[in-house]
């Protein structure tokens, strides 16, 4: 059997995950394949350079920097997050992301984008963040408030928009024993983006990422509620909030930020005997 590791987005929420994983860390909780969506698979890479309570370290510093988060940069350069200094000036020099130990861990990792063109999810493996931080830019790219990023002569936004919860790839990838994290709380349910918005910023050159990003909230609810039917047969294990906390996607706060950041270790450590017993019964791989 091979155990895979499943990563909502979320935005500033994936704090929440962070807090899971420096617990996994803590207790050397391995798998044999990640997944990431957005927030998941920026903040998810962590756990495979073993950088225990970088994320939490870094949102708390650099989010309340004008020049790195807010309307400042995407004034100015239609972003919200400014590309440079987030996506290379940090990771490289400010708070140095051990990319050797990532590429190291030989541990599968998937980032997933959505492509503007046919709408559809694409599921990309980074071998190295570094080289592939446009991969992992464009999986984060908010519709609306970032720009398109451009790979290999192709288009891609946030990978959350085809596909915010990629367990079911992970099934049909071969990862038949799945710990799946989420940052919403269980009776969270997605409301719909107006389509006069999405048809005016994106119908008229990308009509299938706008029918997809219209349609997105009945997919995401959709896609927990089956999610929530293997999770109740013992098919896949989530952890998820535990309580609701107020936060924006791009929250700045440092309080608010480790609130979230302690419900994540607050709730894996509660399930910690749950988590193990899962994934070291008999048959699982790799761990």
């Amino acid at each position: 059997m091979k155990t895979g590791l499943v990563l909502e987005g979320g935005a500033m929420r994936g704090v929440y995950t962070a807090g899971v994983l420096d617990v996994f860390m803590d207790h050397d909780i391995g798998f044999d394949g990640v997944i990431g969506v957005s927030a998941g698979a920026l903040f998810g890479i962590n756990l495979l350079s073993k950088q225990k309570g970088r994320v939490i370290r870094y949102n708390k510093k650099f989010n309340g920097d004008k020049n790195y988060m807010g309307f400042r940069p995407l004034l100015k350069t239609g972003n919200i997050i400014d590309t440079q200094y987030a996506y290379y000036t940090v990771p490289a020099k400010l708070d140095v992301f051990d990319n050797e130990t990532f590429m190291a861990s030989k541990v599968p990792f998937y980032a997933v984008v959505t492509n503007l063109e046919t709408g559809d999810a694409e599921y990309i493996r980074i071998t190295d963040a570094f080289a592939q931080m446009e991969t992992l830019r464009a999986s984060a790219s908010m519709p609306f408030v970032a720009r398109p990023v451009e790979i290999d002569g192709r288009r891609y936004m946030d990978g959350a928009v085809a596909d915010s919860i990629p367990f079911e790839k992970f099934l049909e990838m071969g990862y038949d024993r799945l710990v799946v994290v989420l940052t919403k709380d269980a009776d969270y349910i997605k409301g719909p983006v107006s389509p006069f918005m999405t048809k005016a910023v994106y119908g008229k050159k990308y009509a299938r990422f706008e029918k997809k990003l219209r349609e997105r909230h009945s997919n995401y609810n959709s896609c927990v509620q089956r999610l929530n039917a293997l999770e109740k047969e013992g098919g896949l294990f989530v952890i998820r909030p535990s309580a609701r906390i107020k936060m924006s996607r791009i929250e700045k706060n440092p309080e608010t930020l480790q609130k979230m950041y302690d419900l994540g270790v607050g709730d894996a450590n509660a399930r910690l005997d749950e988590v193990k017993n899962y994934l070291y019964q008999e048959g699982a791989a790799g761990l």
